[in-house]
């Protein structure tokens, strides 16, 4: 038998040379005139990247629950409507995705929104681009929450469930002191995985000229033509957020195993 080590025990000197080369790179970073001005200039991009990846991703979640309950549910209709939603979100690229939206479905929603007034009451271009962008996101990763949701909730034994209504429970209680719990347990890694996954996908936004990190990266190099040092900061930023999630998401996950 192989022996399997101890992941958990081993000393995280993966760690160590990530955080002593990324202080070496800001110090390169903030000691050099056009990587300093860069950072100035891609750092005002960063909240608009977060809030991107926060609203698209809790708005994901919740739509990518429906969709998993759906897809449980005791009727044929709601099952047959949410693996059709799925499929076809998962089988379209999410930039054909993000101009879809943005181009074609946006437009198509306010037109719908004015036949419905009987007058002009929306413009296309009264509809955010940044708020087409969140949309898109959410629709793309939605039907992969909804696989690792629906995964979640068939994970749950029976026989809890069972003790559960045998205490007298509905289906609602049931769900929502039994079953998801036991299943948000389970499901968490994969959850923070796909958040992180979130964080770089928004990147995509950058194609519609929401102003976050990587479309200040293309319009600074534009107006430089400092690419190298440009696009290296964006991708030190985008470094340090994803590492630094996955930290703190790795030590929310530790907490919950201990509880």
């Amino acid at each position: 038998m192989i022996p399997q080590p101890k992941a958990d025990g081993d000393f995280p000197w993966w760690l160590v040379i990530l955080a002593v080369t990324g202080l070496w790179l800001f110090w390169e970073v903030l000691s050099e005139a056009h990587y300093a001005a860069a950072l100035a200039t891609l750092a005002k991009g960063i909240g608009v990247t977060i809030a991107v990846a926060l609203i698209a991703y809790a708005g994901a979640c919740a739509l990518g629950l429906g969709l998993a309950l759906m897809g449980l549910s005791r009727h044929l209709v709601l099952r047959q409507a949410a693996r059709l939603y799925i499929e076809v979100m998962r089988g379209v690229p999410i930039i054909v995705l993000l101009l879809y939206v943005a181009f074609a479905l946006a437009p198509t929603l306010v037109w719908a929104v004015n036949q419905v007034a009987g007058q002009e009451i929306w413009r296309p271009r009264d509809f955010p681009l940044i708020a087409r962008a969140v949309i898109a996101l959410m629709l793309a990763y939605s039907a992969f929450l909804a696989e690792i949701f629906r995964a979640g909730l068939q994970a749950v034994e029976k026989g809890q469930i069972e003790a559960a209504q045998a205490l007298g429970l509905n289906r609602r209680q049931r769900f929502r002191h039994v079953v998801f719990p036991q299943a948000l347990r389970m499901i968490l890694p994969p959850l923070g995985n796909d958040f992180v996954a979130m964080v770089k996908d928004s990147s995509l936004v950058s194609v519609l000229g929401v102003a976050d990190i990587t479309q200040l990266a293309k319009i600074t190099a534009a107006g430089n033509f400092r690419y190298f040092e440009t696009y290296n900061v964006a991708a030190l930023l985008y470094l340090v957020m994803t590492i630094s999630l996955s930290l703190l998401l790795r030590r929310f996950e530790a907490k919950m195993r201990a509880r």
